[in-house]
């Protein structure tokens, strides 16, 4: 019988869907001596991963509870199959990338700091955030005080799963998409022709994963390119963006960002994006759902029978993706 690592602390009623094809074994978060297992469910603690895997013997696949597994994947032995959970976070980040376009566009970060000054009068300074991105016509009498998404261009960079859950969720707002991904298919652009696209999109959305080829994507070049004023939203990995160069242009009002991730990450004390200008930050918690064990664990599940069985298991990481 396949045997299937999982972290002890896990509450029982959660591994409820798992079948009786396999044996779970149960590891501590610090093992004591060798665990013989065929697979493993990982961790969500990093930490705690790095405690259990030199424990754990005859490992032959590993199931990320995470989509990312840019770091899962530097512990690993050779020759062990790592599967990420591509689609357990869909829901969650898609709404954070909803939410943070829209507290962008009605500069909801901007009131919020009239607020806590107690000011209704400072509202009419935020005509100037919308001159940051439109030409305003000589004709507009009434104040722009708020934008509109139903008239941008949202660029989605990293059109997987998540992409499409975000393109669902943005759709009925009336925006037009443009859509780029490793490789080109019927209405996604390959990213060699982001170059090309940046300049015509007023909402850049990043949902790629991180690897060799998607480090420093966004670079002082690539963020040049954008439409001055263009909202830059990271809902992938920090390094994705150049962080010095996505401070310059955020001081310089370049551009405006969302950002859930950071280089450094966690960001520290003092860091220069804490105080940059048109930024809104939050300290990684797109995909932190109080549903994401369980759909994870659903997951995991169905691989670990999938794996039992002999069938070919989904969300097979190769390359990095």
């Amino acid at each position: 019988m396949v045997r299937v690592g999982i972290q002890e602390s896990i509450d029982p009623l959660l591994l409820q869907d798992f079948t009786r094809e396999v044996e779970l074994v149960r590891i501590a978060d610090e093992p004591e001596g060798e665990v013989e297992i065929d697979m493993w469910i990982a961790p969500v603690s990093l930490k705690t991963a790095r405690r259990q895997l030199p424990h754990l013997r005859r490992l032959q696949v590993v199931q990320s509870l995470w989509a990312g597994v840019d770091l899962l994947q530097q512990l690993l032995p050779p020759g062990v199959t790592l599967c990420d959970a591509q689609g357990v976070h869909d829901i969650p980040a898609a709404e954070w990338v909803v939410a943070a376009i829209l507290a962008m566009q009605k500069y909801l970060p901007f009131y919020f700091s009239l607020q806590q000054q107690e000011d209704w009068a400072g509202r009419r300074q935020a005509e100037q955030l919308y001159r940051q991105s439109h030409a305003l016509p000589p004709e507009l009498r009434s104040p722009a005080l708020i934008d509109e998404l139903s008239v941008t261009t949202v660029l989605i960079v990293g059109y997987g799963s998540i992409g499409k859950a975000i393109e669902e969720r943005l759709a009925p707002f009336g925006p037009r998409f443009l859509r780029v991904a490793r490789s080109a298919r019927e209405g996604v652009e390959s990213v060699s022709q982001l170059d090309r696209l940046l300049p015509h999109a007023d909402i850049v959305v990043l949902i790629t994963p991180l690897t060799a080829e998607t480090r420093n994507l966004f670079d002082a070049g690539r963020i040049a390119r954008m439409k001055r004023g263009a909202l830059l939203v990271n809902a992938a990995r920090g390094p994705v963006v150049d962080t010095d160069a996505l401070v310059q242009a955020l001081n310089d009002r370049k551009i405006r960002a969302a950002i859930d991730v950071t280089d450094p990450e966690p960001l520290p004390p003092g860091h220069p994006l804490w105080k940059a200008r048109n930024l809104l930050i939050t300290p990684h918690i797109a995909g932190a759902s109080a549903q994401f064990l369980k759909r994870a664990l659903t997951l995991a599940s169905e691989q670990a029978q999938r794996f039992a069985r002999g069938e070919p298991l989904i969300n097979v990481v190769e390359a990095g993706y």
